[in-house]
């Protein structure tokens, strides 16, 4: 689940990334779970997701406005999965979608 909201005085957005048990592969034990995409590089280790109660895993990152960022989700270093609450999906020439995140510009 993605969460926006608009800091004007630092002119960022604050994203806030979840993900919850139920979009999480069944049958295997969770080790981590990483945030990739156009911000970080698609580094499938710099961004850690935190987990939360209730098997939530978190994430905050302050992104720039105007812009528009494609990501997904990395389950132990195998499993991809996008986030249902995307504003958008595309295409990443590797035979799934990605998640597309919008941000206004803020004025």
């Amino acid at each position: 689940m993605l969460k926006k909201r608009y800091i004007k005085s630092r002119d960022v957005w604050k994203v806030n990334f979840e993900v919850s048990g139920g979009q999480l592969p069944e049958g295997i034990e969770i080790q981590d779970v990483r945030l990739a995409g156009d911000f970080n590089g698609w580094s499938q280790s710099s961004t850690p997701m935190k987990a939360g109660k209730g098997d939530i895993y978190k994430v905050a990152l302050e992104l720039q406005p105007g812009t528009t960022y494609q990501f997904r989700y990395l389950v132990n270093g195998e499993y991809w999965l996008n986030d249902e609450s995307a504003d958008s999906y595309a295409p990443s020439g590797y035979g799934e979608d990605n998640c597309v995140l919008i941000l206004d510009e803020g004025n």
